[in-house]
């Protein structure tokens, strides 16, 4: 992959360095200060900013990324973040939007009760935690978006393929 591309939600940047070397530039945003803190290590720019108004002009990437169920944490409508993203490609690029299957539901819950114990989310409420949706006692939610919901989103915004891997 050459060209820009855009990570909604990056966290500590585990996505980017992946990344590193496929692309002329690599950009993450998120609302996460102490996150973003760990980031800027990087071989990327961050930028603190919320994923439903994004400072960039139009077709400024090549691809924007939002995986790691970031739809479905990022507390913004949906509707918002997917016009944002599609405003922000450049025609012909790629929006790329991921959710957790239910197949992956106990490794999910897993690594949020490591993230938990790393200080980096709250304490994790399993009185109204159930599979499909993790509540912290933050206030932090993280719920799943089903493949009719994300057609359902992607209808108004042209061509669009959605598959379950």
């Amino acid at each position: 992959m050459r060209g820009r591309v855009l990570e909604l939600g990056c966290g500590y940047g585990r996505a980017l360095a992946a990344l590193v070397g496929t692309a002329e530039l690599l950009v993450g945003i998120d609302t996460a200060l102490g996150s973003l803190a760990l980031a800027r290590k990087g071989a990327w720019r961050v930028a603190a900013t919320n994923a439903g108004s994004l400072g960039f002009r139009a077709a400024s990437f090549d691809l924007v990324a939002c995986i790691q169920n970031g739809i479905s944490v990022f507390g913004v409508d949906r509707r918002r973040l997917v016009a944002e993203a599609v405003r922000v490609v450049h025609p012909g690029g790629t929006v790329l939007l991921s959710s957790y299957s239910p197949a992956f539901w106990p490794h999910r819950l897993e690594w949020f009760e490591r993230q938990s114990a790393l200080g980096l989310v709250g304490p994790i409420d399993f009185e109204v935690t159930r599979p499909g949706r993790i509540v912290c006692r933050d206030g932090f939610v993280s719920g799943t978006t089903s493949a009719d919901e994300f057609a359902s989103l992607a209808a108004s915004f042209g061509r669009y393929e959605i598959t379950d891997n």
